[in-house]
């Protein structure tokens, strides 16, 4: 994986997130129909649902497992819930989409009140089938903790900016 122009490594994924690691697979996430990219701008609005996940590869005996973090937890300038856990599907074959995994940590939307937060959706790959345990709570989640705990591979990432919607607590005019 190149570090230079590497968007993970722009956005301060690896680092704040992950370590630097190989992309296995294709991971596509869609948010109303849009695929987002490595630093794609959405606002709460536009991620009340869930999104539609594809995973990549080539074998549906090989399972993943997907997170959405958030980076910033509650505010980019004092991260101290980074990362805090939005979503968990476990046992994702290959081949095919989240809804055919396991939905272990229900989706709850982002909702920043401060700042532009870094949503990181990261895919791993399992030894196995039943072998991922979800978290007991949200905050403070820990992507490398939890792999390796976990016995995961880092397969994908791709990650997207959310801030509050505008106009929200501005000064009225009549």
């Amino acid at each position: 994986m190149a570090r230079e122009g590497n968007p993970l490594v722009l956005g301060g994924v690896i680092g704040d997130v992950l370590n630097p690691f190989t992309t296995l697979v294709s991971l596509r996430v869609c948010f109303s129909n849009r695929e987002i990219s490595n630093g794609y701008e959405l606002r709460p609005s536009h991620v009340v649902n869930r999104p539609r996940v594809s995973v990549g590869g080539d074998d549906l005996r090989t399972f993943y497992t997907l997170v959405m973090v958030d980076a910033d937890a509650p505010s980019p300038s004092n991260p101290f819930l980074r990362e805090y856990l939005h979503w968990m599907v476990t046992d994702i074959p290959a081949t095919t989409s989240a809804v055919f995994g396991r939905d272990v940590m229900f989706y709850e939307s982002p909702q920043p009140s401060e700042g532009i937060h870094r949503l990181v959706f990261v895919l791993f790959k399992q030894l196995g089938r039943d072998t991922v345990f979800a978290p007991e709570w949200r905050q403070n989640f820990n992507s490398r903790s939890f792999a390796e705990i976990n016995n995961l591979i880092p397969a994908a990432a791709v990650y997207f900016n959310c801030q509050r919607e505008r106009g929200c607590g501005g000064r009225r005019t009549e």
